[in-house]
């Protein structure tokens, strides 16, 4: 399939005018009709006539387009805003919401002639870990139709994973970007906070809330960054630190870079197939002339404590603008999940238990950065698994608050920070699914985070495996 090529490839042959955007976005919509209905991944999909007539006039003018992206197909997860399609973030209240204005990150791929096929399934408001927190039904994972793609962005990664498109824009504010691309055997990339504007995407915590890519490969991911990164004078959050050329840099050696190997992310709480598979991650590192250490990172037990009274505190201001009056639906049409996660935060920030509560964990929020930027000065970057469980079955996470919580233990310290990660596949468990790992490096880092990626993924083929419902067209 075209869909299964690299953007740098895609480009090349778009440029040569040997396809077509309109054979590639013709190609998406074919495994759309063929395998949409087993995986329920688009909340809103852009009617195929739309996508052909866009890609049309990129066919028309492809020699006048720089980015490398004109012509391909993305989707995004349904918490930004396009102007003239609908956004839900996969809630009822906003059900019928059609936005006058797209977000900076909409409007620069447009810019650049990407092309929009669809808004993307989702944890309605962000909140939850498995896409089954969303009015819309949940999300399927490819790989195994009875277990969940992972949230809160499963939407764009099952997409990828099942070759509807050639990329995705997630949001991660504790591991929705990279929870769902280990669970579906796809790359995607958490940006260091300020890296991507966030504006016009729809807040879950505004502290830890990152706008990233989601593709096949670390090298695709470089593409997209490139495009959708940089200052935004709407956004007084994003960094104007310049933005370095992602994909000239992605082949830097691996030789001497040093990795940290924190023992308390190899505790009882991980899947033994997990721990054997980031090992195995680690002697490729290795044989591509990285050094791999271990080390201690003691503060990562609070990690999940401290960001469940950040994360509920700030959406619990957040969406007290979603009040039934200006716009949207009623406050009674948000889920259990919801609704937990806005009293949680209530309380955090009530009369008497801020000191105790939120302005605690703020501090244990300074020590996560002092210990992070004492080992990151150190070390290039930090392996790690991205979640302690294999893809679970629905209801797992739904129904118990806890380990959904606990999903998320090895993520949310880095949104905790502000660094970036790169979620990367790196094996199968025994019933063939999808595990994965991530980078974690310093500020403004994602050179490094790439280079260490592609050279990963060179020597492995993880990336490459489909699952069944592709491969056996």
């Amino acid at each position: 399939m075209l869909i299964d090529l690299p953007i740098s490839e895609l480009s090349e042959k778009l440029r040569s005018k040997t396809v077509t955007s309109v054979d590639i976005i013709s190609e998406c919509y074919d495994q759309i009709e063929a395998h949409e209905s087993k995986l329920n991944s688009f909340i809103t999909l852009v009617d195929r006539e739309t996508a052909i007539a866009k890609a049309k006039a990129i066919d028309e003018t492809i020699a006048t387009h720089a980015s490398p992206l004109a012509g391909i197909p993305y989707v995004m997860k349904d918490a930004y805003l396009t102007r003239g399609v609908r956004t839900t973030a996969a809630s009822k209240i906003l059900d019928s919401f059609i936005p006058p204005y797209s977000a900076t990150v909409h409007r620069k791929l447009e810019e650049a002639g990407a092309i929009l096929i669809g808004k993307m399934n989702m944890d309605a408001w962000g909140h939850g870990a498995s896409t089954e927190n969303t009015d819309y039904g949940p999300t399927k994972n490819p790989w195994d139709q009875e277990r969940s793609a992972g949230g809160s962005g499963g939407g764009p990664a099952a997409a990828i994973a099942a070759r509807f498109c050639s990329f995705g824009i997630g949001e991660d504010t504790g591991g929705s970007i990279r929870n769902p691309a280990a669970w579906n055997n796809i790359s995607a990339m958490k940006v260091t906070y300020g890296r991507v504007s966030r504006y016009g995407a729809i807040a879950y915590a505004s502290s830890l809330d990152t706008m990233g890519p989601t593709a096949k490969t670390a090298q695709d991911c470089a593409y997209v960054l490139e495009t959708i990164a940089g200052v935004d004078p709407y956004d007084a959050t994003s960094s104007p630190k310049p933005v370095p050329p992602y994909t000239k840099e992605i082949g830097a050696s691996s030789k001497g870079k040093k990795i940290a190997l924190p023992s308390e992310f190899f505790g009882d709480a991980l899947d033994p197939e997990i721990k054997a598979a980031i090992m195995e991650a680690r002697e490729v590192f290795e044989s591509a002339g990285a050094e791999v250490t271990e080390v201690s990172l003691p503060l990562l037990e609070y990690g999940v404590p401290v960001y469940y009274i950040l994360a509920p505190s700030e959406t619990s201001s957040n969406l007290s603008r979603y009040d039934g009056v200006r716009y949207g639906g009623k406050r009674s049409l948000f889920t259990k999940e919801n609704k937990r996660r806005i009293m949680t935060g209530t309380y955090a920030l009530s009369s008497g238990y801020y000191d105790a509560y939120y302005k605690k964990a703020q501090k244990v929020r300074s020590l996560f950065i002092s210990e992070y930027t004492k080992l990151l000065s150190q070390y290039d970057a930090i392996l790690s698994p991205v979640t302690p469980i294999m893809p679970s079955k629905f209801g797992e996470l739904l129904d118990d608050p806890m380990k959904n919580m606990m999903a998320d233990l090895y993520t949310v310290t880095v949104n905790i920070v502000g660094l970036p990660s790169l979620s990367l596949p790196c094996g199968f468990g025994k019933t063939n699914l999808p595990i994965g790992m991530q980078l974690v490096g310093n500020m403004f880092s994602e050179s490094t985070l790439f280079a260490l990626g592609h050279t990963y993924q060179q020597k492995t083929d993880w990336h490459t495996r489909q699952p069944t419902l592709v491969s056996s067209k």
